[in-house]
């Protein structure tokens, strides 16, 4: 069993999210005994913003990449490997000004690519490459956007994620989520009670 954790919440130990995912994991390697983890924190070690010499050098049109260049190229091909060999990726992610953090951003900008987790068939269309992927999705909001609440329509942390991951082909997700944590101690303690029975009931084996 190989796991990708991920983390992306810049609130360090008062995060959250990356409790959740921090339990998600454990559980995962009490049920697998054989467990190999991949960690990154993407605040502790950010990835710098996509700039247009890499996005051109990730495209093939730059035959021979500048050494610094060619230094994030290598490591945008290690991101992609490590999510599509990876059985199952518990990524954390805090809702931040209704989206996703940068960190994270920067993670997906070198992940979602065209001949690696998607492809474009005859017609034009995108096809996902990534479908024997299995990612659970461990994420923290302030207020309830939760599907099906108002707020919901102006949710673009968890809807972003599911996007690019079913673009990439993803068939395998699951979403925890803590709603209302900045709301108050009663949204904040209904919130853990969802999230530890959610954990609960994942189907891990």
């Amino acid at each position: 069993m190989k796991i990708l954790h991920l983390d992306s919440s810049i609130l360090g130990e008062l995060s959250i999210s990356r409790s959740i995912s921090a339990q998600v994991v454990e559980k995962l390697k009490a049920t697998h005994g054989d467990a190999q983890v991949t960690y990154r924190d993407l605040v502790a070690d950010p990835l710098p913003h996509i700039t247009g010499e890499l996005a051109a050098a990730m495209r093939g049109l730059i035959p021979e990449p500048r050494p610094e260049v060619q230094e994030q190229l290598v490591l945008a091909d290690t991101l992609v490997d490590e999510f599509l060999s990876a059985d199952i990726a518990v990524i954390g992610a805090a809702l931040y000004n209704l989206t996703v953090s940068t960190h994270l951003k920067a993670w997906m900008d070198r992940v979602l690519r065209a001949g690696k987790t998607f492809r474009y068939n005859e017609s034009g269309e995108p096809v996902g490459l990534a479908g024997d992927a299995r990612v659970i999705l461990c994420i923290s909001r302030g207020g309830v956007y939760a599907p099906g609440t108002p707020g919901a329509a102006i949710e673009h942390c968890e809807s972003y994620l599911r996007d690019v991951l079913n673009f990439m082909g993803v068939k395998r997700l699951d979403v925890i989520a803590a709603d209302g944590s900045a709301i108050g101690p009663e949204f904040a303690e209904r919130a853990k009670v969802h999230v530890a029975k959610a954990i609960s009931l994942l189907d891990l084996a």
